[in-house]
């Protein structure tokens, strides 16, 4: 049980048996301070205020997420939504949110040709082993590719 579930479960037993001088026991018996109790009191109305804000950025992160294929991340999120939102939103709480609500990118699969032509090496054909003289004109051509 995490110390935020302790809590809540703390502030309904005081109200619902009306137990406000057993605050410091309620505490005690749950494994917190009563001082990380009031903090958790104070800074409630700022969680809620945080939830709801969530909602409405995640919301705007699932408009986008599927629309994009589900293969951009929490930085192309963030760009996208400055863009072409004009919602400024930290990349660390995007991938807060879509971690939160399960969205992962679809990774890409890597090439299998490539693979195989960098282990066969049938690309490079390199006939002229740094003997670059010739004979007679034209015989050897060679160009730079860079």
């Amino acid at each position: 049980m995490t110390t935020a579930e302790k809590f809540y479960l703390i502030e309904r037993t005081i109200r619902t048996y009306q137990l406000k001088m057993a605050v410091s026991y309620l505490c005690k018996l749950a494994g917190v301070s009563r001082s990380g109790y009031y903090d958790w009191l104070k800074a409630a109305p700022t969680l809620e205020l945080r939830e709801k804000q969530d909602d409405l950025d995640i919301e705007l992160i699932k408009n986008i997420f599927p629309s994009k294929k589900e293969k951009v991340g929490a930085l192309q999120i963030k760009m996208l939504m400055e863009n072409d939102y004009s919602a400024v939103i930290n990349h660390k709480k995007i991938r807060r949110l879509m971690t939160k609500y399960n969205l992962f990118t679809k990774i890409r699969i890597a090439n299998p040709y490539r693979k195989m032509a960098k282990a066969t090496k049938e690309h490079l054909t390199n006939h002229l082993n740094r003997e670059f003289k010739q004979k007679e004109p034209g015989g050897i051509l060679l160009t730079d590719i860079t």
